[in-house]
């Protein structure tokens, strides 16, 4: 069974503000929590208009910064990157379509096993696991019922996502050129754009945004080792 962590990114419904204070339904294992948002966490700088942010019933993406003994949830609201809020609304979408389809092959069985499974995990993650391995899936389904939700997921069309990061690579060596080229080299499934003298954008596309991410940043690992050992000065732009 999950458990709610500090640093994790969730999807709120905004209950009500009372004061500075906002708060909020978190759905997690087929319930709700409640949490709060207090003022100063709502957006960076000085808030005029707290209804400028944040609407009772409209949907928010917050991280969890403290969960106390008691089970108090303090969320944050401002240090919710747009990545991050891109990620959480586009798997809530898809975890909508996902029971949409599960409905559709199981009919009246569904809500058992939507409830069976969201005490355990999310819809989204079991059917998105069971396009590798459908095992888990023939566990809860049968076989047949299983090979008919796959079919349907197989012809769902995925938006993908572009990650891009600016990366400066300078050296005064006279071979500079050749090594940033070297450095540069065999790095697959990386878009790489020339800005200017020492400039380069690294792009990478993917159905999955936290495999883009991850691939991303060992891309970076690997340039950042392989600079050092050819003495390039190597940085990357941080938004």
């Amino acid at each position: 069974m999950e458990q709610l962590e500090v640093g994790d990114t969730v999807l709120c419904t905004v209950e009500r503000i009372v004061g500075t204070v906002v708060s909020v339904k978190i759905p997690f294992e087929n319930k709700e929590l409640e949490g709060n948002i207090v003022m100063s966490e709502i957006a960076p700088g000085r808030i005029r208009n707290i209804r400028d942010y944040v609407v009772p019933k409209k949907k928010i993406v917050c991280k969890v910064l403290r969960i106390s003994a008691q089970g108090n949830i303090d969320l944050s609201l401002r240090r919710v990157t747009q990545k991050e809020k891109k990620e959480i609304m586009e798997q809530d979408k898809q975890e909508k379509s996902y029971i949409s389809i599960l409905k559709s092959v199981l009919g009246e069985k569904s809500e058992e096993l939507i409830k069976k499974i969201s005490k355990e995990s999310r819809i989204f993650q079991v059917l998105e696991e069971a396009k590798l391995n459908p095992n888990k899936l023939e566990e809860l389904i049968g076989k047949e019922s299983s090979k008919k939700v796959l079919e349907i997921l197989n012809t769902q069309k995925k938006k993908k996502s572009t990650i891009k990061k600016e990366i400066r690579l300078t050296t005064t060596k006279s071979d500079g050129i050749r090594l940033i080229k070297k450095i540069l080299e065999n790095l697959n499934g990386i878009n790489i754009k020339y800005i200017s003298a020492g400039r380069y954008t690294l792009e990478i596309e993917s159905e999955d945004i936290k495999i883009a991410d991850k691939k991303l940043k060992e891309v970076i690992n690997t340039i950042e080792k392989d600079s050092k050992k050819l003495g390039v000065e190597f940085s990357v732009k941080e938004k």
